[in-house]
């Protein structure tokens, strides 16, 4: 908590309060070409058009102002969720986020030093009403920042399981899902929805999921593999799963799964030619299919 001097009570801190904004406003150009100016030379603008530079400094310096006027910090959440709305946070760097809001900070400061040099103490007070808003404002944008990089990794990991785990039709009413890698919750959460998802879309009435590329299995995954199967037999699409090796089976009954839920065939190859008979398919060769015509 900062202590203000005795000659500093509630009306000369409001009084204060009001001339700093009103400096502020009044050196609004000058202070804000500074900024830009000493940002330039960092190399923290480096990605902004000239547009948005000018856009984007005199939004920043009008916000900061509105809530030293205020106290209220409404206006900076704002403007750092329409930041990152826009995805112009998603282009800059950290340095670029906390160092030029610093900068800002320094250039404020120096001018407050530059009005009130001769007046220690109303340099102090004017520091203890200004540093708090700034540093306030600061951390709100920062972790704008934070949170929509965290964003973005969680739409990379996203993307990165959809390629991972493709729903692949083979041909009208046959899905093929190749499962490849370790299976934690999420992403089985994450395979069963899509899996349904593709069931619908493509109307499909079986489906082979292989897990050859599946190095262990356990409880968890062998229930949550169960509870897809169950689900996509509630969509009307019967699974047939391939792949499994000599040591999942033995892993799968050492652990008591109920397999009887199960349509198991040896190799990829078995459960497509298993799923063409169920669908009514027959696959001939091409010396029969001459002499049929």
């Amino acid at each position: 908590m900062v202590t203000q001097p005795e000659e500093w009570g509630a009306r000369s801190v409001a009084a204060l309060r009001r001339e700093l904004v009103e400096h502020f406003t009044e050196k609004r150009e000058e202070l804000r070409q500074q900024w830009v100016e000493q940002m330039t030379a960092k190399g923290l603008l480096a990605g902004l058009t000239q547009t948005e530079i000018e856009t984007e400094s005199a939004t920043i310096y009008d916000t900061c102002i509105g809530c030293l006027e205020t106290g209220q910090y409404d206006r900076a959440q704002t403007y750092a969720t329409t930041l990152a709305e826009r995805g112009v946070l998603r282009g800059m760097t950290s340095e670029q986020i906390i160092g030029g809001m610093l900068t800002l900070r320094d250039v404020y400061g120096r001018s407050l030093f530059e009005r009130y040099q001769k007046d220690m103490k109303r340099l102090s007070a004017a520091l203890d009403i200004y540093e708090p808003v700034a540093n306030k404002i600061l951390s709100i944008i920062a972790l704008a920042f934070i949170d929509e990089r965290e964003k973005v990794v969680r739409q990379q990991q996203e993307a990165i399981r959809e390629i991972s785990t493709p729903v692949l039709q083979v041909r009208n009413r046959l899905l093929i899902m190749p499962i490849i890698g370790l299976i934690d919750a999420q992403r089985a959460r994450q395979l069963t929805e899509q899996l349904l998802r593709s069931i619908r879309a493509n109307r499909a009435k079986v489906v082979v999921i292989d897990i050859t590329g599946v190095p262990t299995v356990d409880s968890k995954v062998a229930n949550n593999l169960i509870q897809t199967v169950e689900a996509s037999r509630l969509m009307g699409a019967v699974v047939i799963v391939t792949g499994l090796s000599a040591e999942v089976s033995q892993t799968l009954v050492t652990i008591g799964v109920d397999l009887s839920k199960l349509n198991t065939v040896g190799d990829l190859q078995g459960g497509i030619e298993a799923a063409d008979r169920l669908l009514g398919y027959k696959v001939i060769t091409t010396e029969q299919a001459t002499e049929i015509r």
